[in-house]
């Protein structure tokens, strides 16, 4: 349960709503890392929406807010989807997939690579986090569970990881070759910048590649998932983001803010949603049924 829904629980079950409802309400949005602007924008179009339809009843108004909702998200929503389509790509279907430590990344390329495993297409996996030997060996403790090979280096650049495992994808006629890459904070400028290195060599080894540049965002880490996004949009020009750990604890409105904030230019859009720690725990994004789990 998102913890925005243990939130809003008893509000939309009150007998009655006043100006004193909407300000909690409008408070509860914010402290579920809504943030304060989408906050103000959604409390105003469900004023107006609420307004036209004559609804003053908490249902009624939950199921306004509910469509509100699922109309802000829907910019985010991919269609269709590249985790469930198969692209007339060259073989290999080239994904770089980055976001800061601790977000879950390695674990979402598990995740990936059971998902397209399912859909019978073949994977390989390169282990571009050339900085800890922890990350090459947790992606190898993936890649077994998967049963998938990694393209490793104990020393040299992500770059040259790259490089080999594109040209050993090649060789293979793999279907998808996933390429991790180190953790980083997206300030840490100089890390950017091995980043851009990295999708261009990439891009040399293999023209028309990375045809997916993904973020894996911690869904707990709320308005400075905000941050993160535009960092890494800005330096690599994000395709998708999954976005992490909404299992339980999540608030669950840090999307929500996303899409307020990516409301204009060619924005990523929100591929899948990790709600586990399982292997399979990995789901579609659906911005109505997003918007729905939020509130009900």
């Amino acid at each position: 349960m998102f913890g925005l829904r243990k939130t809003l629980g008893s509000l939309f079950k009150s007998s009655h709503t006043d100006e004193v409802w909407f300000e909690t309400l409008e408070e509860s949005l914010i402290q579920s890392d809504v943030g304060l602007p989408t906050t103000e924008q959604l409390i105003t179009k469900l004023r107006k929406a609420a307004k036209v339809e004559k609804a003053s009843s908490p249902e009624a108004l939950q199921s306004l807010l509910i469509a509100e909702v699922a109309t802000l998200l829907g910019a985010l929503e991919p269609s269709p989807n590249p985790l469930y389509t198969h692209h007339p790509f060259t073989i290999p279907e080239v994904w770089l997939v980055v976001g800061v430590n601790g977000a879950g990344k390695t674990t979402t390329i598990g995740k990936l690579c059971r998902l397209f495993q399912s859909q019978g297409k073949s994977v390989l996996l390169a282990a571009g986090d050339t900085f800890r030997a922890a990350a090459r060996n947790q992606l190898q403790e993936w890649a077994g569970r998967n049963q998938v090979d990694v393209i490793t280096q104990e020393s040299g650049d992500a770059a040259a990881v790259a490089h080999d495992a594109i040209h050993a994808a090649i060789s293979r006629k793999t279907d998808i070759l996933i390429i991790d890459t180190a953790g980083r904070l997206a300030t840490q400028d100089h890390l950017m910048e091995e980043l851009k290195k990295v999708k261009r060599v990439i891009g040399k080894a293999l023209p028309g590649a990375p045809h997916q540049t993904l973020l894996v965002l911690d869904g707990n880490t709320g308005q400075n998932g905000l941050s993160q996004v535009k960092a890494f949009h800005a330096a690599l020009g994000l395709t998708g983001i999954i976005v992490t750990k909404l299992d339980g604890t999540a608030k669950g409105g840090v999307i929500c803010a996303l899409a307020h904030t990516l409301q204009t230019g060619p924005k990523p859009a929100v591929l899948a949603l990790g709600k586990g720690e399982g292997i399979d725990d990995l789901v579609a994004f659906k911005a109505g049924q997003y918007s729905s789990e939020l509130f009900n």
